[in-house]
């Protein structure tokens, strides 16, 4: 199988890169310089018309929208080194129910929070404190769950820890702070200290 991996380090495209480094994946990585704009050059453009990074082309078929390479690379990957549920399993409904809530409900209020402590024509801070308060409520979820077990699908670490791991560090960075959640700090300390998530940036 031919993977070719189009990223850009410190941006989306990190994730998967942490991901291709914990199941020790081989592929080629080609850099998208995103600060000079390549991501919207015709060359491109022809392979990832969403124009962003991350993108991931699988035998010639490209594969965009990190969610989505997520859920790929833990069903052909991850099954076999025991870091993501087998199919037909209780466990790989919550495997994808979690990441789906990292990458889609998480992650649109911190993009409100990015969009109004960052973008000159959003900014406001009465917006920015507002989808703080409902990040919070929504740690108080995984607090939920991560204070009842050590890791997101029970004793062991999996790919799921890394998907909502990262998401979650990308929240503090913004001003979503975890400490009023112990359970969550505690757990996301271990997910950053894993060798992929400390080399693969």
């Amino acid at each position: 199988m031919s993977l070719v991996f189009y990223w850009h380090p410190m941006s989306s495209a990190t994730p998967i890169a942490c991901v291709l480094a914990e199941l020790a994946v081989p592929h080629e990585r080609v850099r998208i310089d995103i600060r000079a704009g390549e991501q919207r050059t015709a060359d491109y453009l022809a392979i990832n018309p969403n124009g962003k990074v991350p993108c991931l082309v699988v035998d010639g078929t490209p594969m965009f929208e990190a969610l989505a390479i997520h859920l790929w690379l833990g069903e052909h990957f991850g099954v076999a080194k025991g870091l993501w549920p087998h199919d037909g399993t209780p466990a790989r409904l919550e495997a994808m129910s979690w990441c789906t809530w990292a990458y889609v409900t998480y992650g649109a209020v911190i993009g409100r929070v990015w969009l109004a402590t960052t973008d000159d024509a959003l900014r406001d801070a009465d917006h920015a404190a507002a989808a703080i308060r409902t990040a919070t409520a929504l740690l108080d979820l995984l607090e939920a769950r991560l204070s009842q077990q050590p890791w997101m699908l029970g004793e062991a670490y999996s790919l799921v820890d890394l998907v909502v791991g990262q998401v979650v560090g990308y929240g503090t960075y913004l001003g979503a702070a975890v400490e009023a959640h112990p359970a969550v700090a505690a757990w996301l300390q271990q997910v950053q200290a894993r060798p992929a998530m400390q080399g693969a940036v």
